[in-house]
């Protein structure tokens, strides 16, 4: 099978497509035949070996161990391992697969769901990791109920772009932070209210929120706490600052440490991609409640090109990879 092979940390062309062999699935996983497969930040982290906080983590000190790069998935079930009972072959699938970027992949049958119906599989493969990661920094990290005020800073991004919808569909009073260019794109999801960070100082205290979503975000605590009510939440979304050895984790771990000695309550969010959310997610996309945002799509052999778009911070939603037509 085709697959894009990564053999040493670096920027986005040391990825190469190349011949491989096929994956057989394992205990409790199956074999997945791709269709499409999602570009998110992690993809391109992975891909430079950067922070070095993730090869020591256990993703290869000296190289990765995972070959063959790609997480989110869209397709259909080709074969089941031992223990599988939930799937069946022919069955049409979304969710996460380590190494998505290839014509085949092997997924835990735990971190995929039937895919929704009204979707394509390039815009399926759009949802997993940003639409769970989302959900899970609103719901669970967040608290939200329903008449609060949401600051979503970095909406027109991947996460932002969900995290938009899922808050208004909440009950949440929405203001996003982006850019002038993607301010058409934020208000069409339903924000509230737009600010544009190139001529708003957003955190100079005038206006705060209950909770304040900080999606790979380089501002300061100390100015986003000021965008919070007295007894607000700030949750923390990634973060692409603070240096080569743990990068934006800095800000986590700082907001962990400080959190208990504030008012305020300040956490990051490790966010996890399962069935259950999987299912919540196709629930309110097939409702009509929740549009993946798709920027664009790339064959297979261009996943250094979507890698670096997304680096750039052009990406307008998300990008995906077009493994094989509908």
């Amino acid at each position: 099978m085709k697959a894009v092979l990564h053999d040493v940390y670096g920027p986005p062309e040391v990825l190469r497509v190349e011949e491989t062999d096929q994956p057989v699935p394992g205990e409790g996983e199956v074999l997945v035949r791709v269709h499409a497969a999602g570009v998110d930040p992690g993809v391109w982290h992975l891909t430079a070996g950067l922070p070095y906080l993730i090869r020591a983590v256990g993703f290869g000190l000296r190289a990765p161990k995972q070959r063959i790069r790609g997480l989110d998935v869209s397709g259909r079930v080709e074969t089941v391992g031992p223990g599988v009972t939930r799937f069946r072959p022919g069955d049409e699938v979304y969710g996460i697969a380590d190494g998505s970027f290839a014509e085949y992949a092997c997924a835990k049958a735990d971190m995929l769901a039937h895919r929704p119906a009204n979707l394509s599989h390039a815009q399926s493969a759009a949802v997993p990791i940003s639409g769970a990661t989302a959900l899970q920094a609103l719901r669970d990290a967040g608290r939200l109920k329903p008449g609060q005020s949401v600051l979503v800073i970095g909406a027109a991004g991947g996460v932002g772009t969900f995290a938009v919808q899922i808050a208004k569909a909440l009950g949440a009073h929405v203001t996003a932070v982006c850019s002038t260019g993607k301010a058409d794109l934020v208000r069409s999801l339903g924000a509230d209210e737009v600010i544009d960070y190139t001529r708003t100082d957003f955190t100079d205290g005038s206006r705060r929120h209950d909770l304040v979503l900080d999606i790979a975000g380089n501002r300061s605590l100390t100015l986003l706490r000021r965008t919070l009510t007295p007894r607000g939440t700030l949750v923390i979304v990634g973060g692409e600052n603070g240096g080569r050895w743990i990068g934006g984790n800095d800000r986590q771990l700082r907001a962990l440490l400080f959190s208990p000695f504030l008012r305020q309550r300040l956490c990051g969010l490790m966010a996890k991609a399962q069935h259950a959310d999987l299912d919540i997610l196709k629930g309110l996309i097939e409702a009509g409640t929740l549009i993946p945002a798709l920027d664009r799509t790339y064959p297979l052999a261009e996943v250094p090109d979507a890698i670096a778009h997304l680096m750039a911070s052009q990406a307008r939603g998300k990008l995906v990879i077009q493994v094989r037509e509908d």
